[in-house]
């Protein structure tokens, strides 16, 4: 590819506004090979002038490099200027929180951000270290603040970073809000001309401690025998779920050590994220030679949490996001003192927390993927769950979802189950007698030409395939459901990685022979991924 003349002019005007002179001399760099006729060089400058970043499922993201289509300093300054001019054009004045993960670039940009809050005349409290996103979450709600901004890229590979933002009330922004911000950072001046603030307000150790305090308190037994490993996966959770656990009781946890520590290069795994193949090798690795009881994954950022289990056959494997959310909303249900309590998961999760919701005579909603969506579902929402390992245990508290709770009352059930002489499996097993066996599996493309995720999607609905009911959520979301009797198959682009993903799920009903009834499922769950692979891959 031959340099583009556009791409050119958009790469000299941005250098001439960035305030980073790193970044201004890494995209001169590249604009200068560019320009000797590198081809590399040209195909790479146009995908970082593919600008801006925009609001996806869970804020932005996106490499770690100079350029509107990246994160970098003149990306946040800009991001935030628009931000603060948003909530003061919407009466939105007062308290906004700043917080970071441990990723490459996170500091520099938590400190941008909150520079740019302060000079626009917000009382800025930046959190005092990395920590994960669940407690600025909890302080943006807890303190009435009017806004929470999170440096983190959760889950994604080491060289993303990501701005996430909260709202009053400390949930996600959704529609129109974030394409309102976005007009009001097209507004934005030059990064290099937004004032900046030199100082702001830091969050104490006392207000972190409100958070862990409100966490240990969640247990609702009284059984604590339990023996716990746990990895944060090179993240920032691993020594707030260990106080967390401590102080709800649970002292005897072990850390996966080669992953306990904040690493921003990952080095231990291929993708930071427990749903991953191999991720969490080496957390089971430490289940099994220290006889563990159960096994915690934090993601980096620590709002997402994965269980791992010892099967019947005494080899360990993880809970798959369904499985842990339709156990940990149980056990809310069999507990919750409100009158008509209301549970929520979305659209590509589990069907079978439905059924469990009406056993208990609670209310049961479906929302689209996202937790700014599950935590909109309505009002007395006492649980929320997303089978991509996102749970929400307390939403009076945290409007969002947060591993650390999750993994807190995960140890309650754990440790309850395990006085009583049963386990998680046993208490799965119970749930598909009472309800049906539900099956869900995954099938996930990675793409580098995001065009032909598009495509898929075309193809799929001009194409639908036969045997299913057909239907197509546009404009609602880019997302077709696939229906059959006991069978169905959502297919939707990622949010937040580049890769189309379909949703499958069988229910087999059980009548006195459980393990007849897996075997079926199991076999009708084989033979419908082979089908959707092939379907997704022609």
């Amino acid at each position: 590819m031959s340099l583009a003349p556009a791409s050119r002019d958009a790469a000299f005007r941005w250098i001439a506004d960035d305030p980073d002179p790193a970044t201004r001399a890494e995209l001169q760099g590249v604009l200068a090979r560019a320009m000797g006729g590198d081809p590399v060089a040209a195909d790479e400058l146009a995908d970082r002038m593919n600008g801006p970043l925009t609001f996806g499922t869970a804020g932005l993201r996106g490499p770690v490099r100079a350029g509107p289509n990246g994160m970098n300093r003149a990306v946040v300054v800009r991001t935030t200027a628009g931000l603060a001019a948003w909530l003061t054009a919407n009466g939105h004045t007062g308290t906004v929180f700043v917080g970071r993960d441990a990723r490459h670039g996170s500091e520099d940009f938590a400190a941008a951000a909150a520079g740019v809050l302060a000079a626009a005349g917000f009382d800025v409290r930046a959190l005092p270290r990395p920590l994960p996103t669940p407690v600025l979450a909890f302080l943006v709600k807890r303190h009435g603040a009017v806004a929470g901004v999170q440096i983190t890229a959760s889950h994604n590979p080491p060289a993303d970073n990501g701005y996430k933002l909260y709202l009053a009330g400390g949930g996600q922004i959704v529609p129109p809000e974030d394409r309102e911000i976005e007009a009001a950072i097209r507004a934005v001046p030059a990064a290099v001309s937004v004032p900046l603030a030199g100082s702001w307000g830091t969050v104490t150790d006392a207000e972190v401690d409100e958070y862990l305090e409100r966490v240990a308190s969640l247990p609702r037994g009284t059984a604590r025998d339990l023996r716990v490993v746990l990895t944060p996966m090179h993240g920032v959770g691993g020594a707030t779920a260990v106080e967390a656990l401590r102080r709800a009781g649970f002292t005897d946890v072990r850390v996966v050590r080669e992953q306990a520590v904040p690493d921003a290069d990952f080095p231990t795994v291929a993708f930071p994220n427990p749903e991953e193949p191999g991720a969490a090798d080496r957390l089971l690795a430490l289940a099994a030679e220290v006889d563990a009881d159960l096994a915690i994954a934090l993601d980096p950022d620590a709002d997402r949490c994965a269980l791992g289990v010892r099967g019947r056959d005494g080899s360990w494997r993880m809970l798959r996001g369904d499985e842990t959310g339709v156990l940990l909303g149980s056990l809310v249900l069999s507990t919750v003192d409100r009158p008509a309590p209301l549970v929520a998961t979305t659209i590509v999760s589990s069907s079978l927390l439905g059924s469990v919701a009406a056993a208990h005579g609670a209310r049961y909603a479906e929302t689209l993927t996202g937790f700014k969506w599950l935590v909109r579902a309505g009002e007395g929402l006492v649980f929320a769950y997303e089978e991509a390992l996102g749970t929400c245990v307390d939403p009076d508290a945290v409007n969002d979802k947060d591993g650390i709770s999750a993994a807190v009352l995960a140890c309650d059930l754990a440790a309850g189950l395990k006085a009583s002489g049963r386990d998680l499996l046993d208490a799965l097993d119970q749930l598909a007698v009472d309800h049906g066996l539900h099956l869900t599996d995954q099938v996930s493309l990675r793409f580098t030409d995001l065009s032909l995720i598009g495509s898929l999607m075309a193809r799929l609905r001009a194409e639908p395939p036969a045997g299913f009911a057909f239907e197509d959520l546009l404009p609602r979301a880019d997302v077709v459901r696939l229906t059959a009797d006991g069978v169905r198959v959502v297919v939707r682009p990622s949010g937040t990685e580049p890769k189309l993903k379909a949703y499958l799920e069988v229910v087999e009903p059980v009548s006195d022979d459980l393990p007849a009834a897996r075997e079926r499922a199991t076999t009708r769950l084989a033979e419908l991924r082979a089908r959707v692979s092939e379907l997704l891959a022609t």
